[in-house]
């Protein structure tokens, strides 16, 4: 059953056939945007169904026939920006040759940091701090999961093409904890657990990267933040591709 979010998401992305629908759809928009700026300006904590209302110029009852809640309006935000990073992803990964494994992982790197420094604001939304009171609701997944399934099917690539590290053997609780993991994902019993692992560590230590950089975490300590990010992300390829590949 679609949920509120769903609508707000799905008026403001739909296209309309009738002019109350293009009307809802372009009020809806209006709205997004509107929260978006928002955002950048008090942070997702802060945002306000009537902040958002008075400065459109609306009463905030008009605005909850579009946006039910704040948390609706705050799911609508999450999905959309997934979706804005998942897309810049895959446009870059999409541009290198099937077979530089490697060339593949450092595209999504950087397509990640890009998007990030050029939309912090987004950015803090889906990996910053959680909003107080606020829940994620499960049709977040699908587009926040876009990235990771992406840098799955790399290391899928991998395996097939034979250019995987030799696996290693890991603990049983390790092994357990992957269960949920295989059945979600649809992976093979193929796979091995090692190069489940390696793909986590991957993606964790790009997006902890993304973050230390885009939340100051640096200081003055580092002079050319840039330089270091390539330079790790180099480092991390050889978790997914056998170095003398």
């Amino acid at each position: 059953m679609p949920t509120p979010s769903d609508a707000v998401r799905d008026a403001a992305l739909s296209v309309p056939r009738t002019a109350r629908q293009r009307a809802r759809t372009e009020i809806t928009r209006e709205i997004i945007e509107t929260a978006r700026r928002h955002l950048a300006e008090s942070g997702a904590a802060g945002l306000s169904l009537r902040a958002v209302a008075r400065d459109l110029g609306m009463v905030s009852s008009a605005v909850y026939r579009y946006v039910p809640s704040r948390d609706d309006l705050l799911t609508a935000l999450i999905i959309e920006s997934y979706e804005h990073l998942g897309d810049a992803v895959a446009r870059s990964e999409a541009q290198l040759r099937r077979g530089d494994l490697v060339g593949r992982w450092l595209a999504v790197c950087h397509a990640v940091r890009d998007w990030a420094l050029a939309n912090p604001h987004e950015y803090a939304l889906l990996y910053g701090s959680p909003v107080p009171g606020y829940a994620a609701p499960q049709d977040t997944v699908p587009a926040g999961t876009r990235v990771p399934m992406l840098l799955m099917q790399l290391s899928a690539d991998i395996i097939d093409a034979g250019m995987s590290p030799e696996p290693q053997r890991v603990p049983r609780a390790v092994h357990g904890s992957l269960v949920p993991l295989r059945e979600g994902s649809g992976l093979p019993g193929s796979v091995p657990d090692d190069s489940i692992v390696r793909g986590i560590m991957a993606w964790t230590t790009l997006f902890g990267a993304v973050s230390l950089e885009l939340f100051g975490q640096y200081g003055d300590g580092i002079a050319d933040p840039r330089a270091l990010f390539d330079h790790e992300m180099h480092r991390i390829a050889a978790l997914l591709v056998a170095p003398d590949q």
